[in-house]
């Protein structure tokens, strides 16, 4: 389950509102940040309570990072790995990488243990994913990049998805027009 906006902004206010989501039925919580994220990765994970730590484009704080961007182009490639170094040693249970270069992807992959899924991170990610809306091509605005409209080549929702899933696990999707350099 992901944790809405704030609900991270103190240990305290994190532990509960996590404690909240696993008594809701949840299997793990999903927050989003960064390095600074490792000290409530620690206390969650010391509490039993599995973490999945959101790196790259966050979609919580885009308007701090400046819209929707691509992440990590640079020095601040290194950054994200060392902060998905981090946030492992600190107890994160998996990574999601978003909307950063695929060499990034393919780094953080490199450097971590946990599984990390991408969305918009390149082919070399442990495992991907892709918003419904966007797999069934019922977005509205603006298309990210790597996002493919699985619609286009199905008769119906289900063979839609059989068709991501298919593409994702024979390495087809995401293909090259959908990665970021």
């Amino acid at each position: 389950a992901d944790l809405p906006f704030m609900s991270d902004s103190s240990i305290p206010t994190l532990l509960e509102n996590s404690a909240a989501l696993m008594r809701a039925g949840a299997h793990l919580v999903k927050i989003e940040g960064d390095a600074w994220l490792a000290e409530g990765v620690t206390q969650l994970s010391q509490r039993g309570i599995p973490v999945c730590a959101h790196l790259g484009l966050t979609p919580q704080t885009v308007k701090q990072l400046g819209g929707y961007k691509v992440q990590g182009r640079g020095d601040a490639g290194q950054a994200l790995v060392d902060a998905a170094i981090k946030l492992e040693a600190a107890g994160a249970s998996l990574l999601l990488l978003e909307c950063v270069p695929t060499d990034v992807g393919e780094a953080v992959t490199q450097a971590v243990k946990c599984p990390v899924i991408g969305i918009g991170a390149g082919p070399h990610t442990d495992g991907q994913v892709l918003v419904l809306h966007d797999m069934l091509g019922v977005t509205v605005g603006k298309t990210a990049k790597f996002v493919k409209n699985f619609m286009l080549e199905a008769d119906s929702i289900p063979a839609a998805l059989a068709a991501y899933h298919q593409q994702v696990k024979s390495g087809a999707f995401p293909a090259e027009e959908h990665c970021f350099k």
